[in-house]
């Protein structure tokens, strides 16, 4: 949370002061290569988290889908068991 809100206030300050001219640091109007890293690195910042939390739900949704599957087998795997065993009791009797 607090690196969020770190980003936040660093990517805020950072482009207001772009806007007032202050990172400009030759005078040539053109931003400087600490303004540019800081863009870069809230761009890759952007596309990493969505990217990262999809991969994170897609494993989850997969994990679940399996664990499920697997539930499922041995259910079905118990109640065919449970017949046989009654089966052979009546064919005893």
């Amino acid at each position: 949370m607090q690196l969020r809100v770190l980003i936040i206030l660093t990517s805020g300050r950072a482009i207001g002061r772009a806007w007032a001219g202050e990172l400009d640091g030759d005078g040539s109007g053109r931003p400087t290569r600490r303004f540019l890293l800081l863009i870069l690195s809230i761009s890759l910042q952007l596309i990493a988290i969505p990217r990262n939390l999809s991969i994170v739900l897609v494993g989850d949704n997969t994990g679940l889908k399996m664990w499920q599957k697997k539930k499922r087998e041995e259910q079905h795997a118990r109640l065919l068991k449970l017949f046989e065993e009654d089966d052979e009791l009546e064919v005893e009797q």
